[in-house]
């Protein structure tokens, strides 16, 4: 019998990022790679290419060296508008700064995946809303929050919208800056809860990103970045 090995929801193959051709390289990975359904917490400083890592995962920027694959797809054979269109399709993104869109309601931020990427919209059993009003209210966002436009939000509510923004329609890789700075200690550990059961349930692939290390024992393996970026950790990433 043949087995067909699974490829890799993220792996990272000689890769050099710098922000400036003539400066230093932000990252030097030479190998990482991650399993489909793996959960993965990832720590280092302010400086070390945590957030530049991130991106070069989401295809948001492009290495100058290597290759990147996300569920098997070389993401560097893509164009840009490719590129956007499969990271709506597959990769959910809690940004550091949410980039949520101010004047749409908190709703309309938490479907914008399913607007952008229709068949994201097809794996969920039920209307979208539906299933944007689910993650809401696991995430303690009442009713009366998802109409008003997300730049009415406290902070620590902004962050919890980003979230169910990255988790609606089962992404196959879900990327998490710094997801739990704005959250007190009750609603930081529903916020994982959330986050870690939503993930198993959809088979994705988890990079959490965070300097608490009190949260690396709820996760399958953690890094330090140093540990795998041979580059000096002060080469301008974030």
């Amino acid at each position: 019998m043949t087995i067909v090995s699974r490829p890799a929801a993220v792996h990272l193959h000689g890769v050099r990022f710098a922000w400036s051709t003539k400066g230093p390289d932000c990252l030097d990975v030479p190998d990482f790679r991650v399993e489909a359904g793996e959960r993965i917490f990832i720590q280092g400083p302010s400086g070390s290419g945590k957030s530049t890592l991130l991106s070069l995962i989401a295809g948001v920027i492009s290495p100058q060296q290597g290759r990147v694959e996300v569920l098997g797809q070389d993401l560097d054979l893509l164009r840009s508008a490719a590129r956007d269109r499969f990271r709506a399709l597959h990769v959910g993104f809690i940004f550091q700064l949410f980039n949520l869109i101010p004047y749409l309601s908190a709703l309309d931020n938490i479907l914008l995946p399913c607007r952008f990427a229709p068949a994201r919209a097809a794996r969920l059993a039920g209307p979208p809303r539906d299933e944007a009003v689910r993650l809401a209210t696991r995430l303690d966002l009442d009713a009366d929050l998802l109409v008003r436009p997300a730049s009415d939000l406290s902070v620590g509510q902004q962050q919890r919208v980003a979230a169910a923004r990255a988790l609606i329609g089962r992404p196959g890789v879900v990327i998490a800056d710094e997801p739990t700075s704005a959250l007190d200690a009750d609603r930081q550990r529903a916020f994982l809860d959330l986050l870690l059961g939503e993930c198993a349930d959809a088979g994705a692939a988890l990079l959490f990103v965070s300097h608490d290390d009190r949260l690396q024992g709820r996760f399958d393996r953690a890094i330090r970045l140093h540990d795998i970026n041979r580059a000096a950790s002060g080469g301008g990433g974030a």
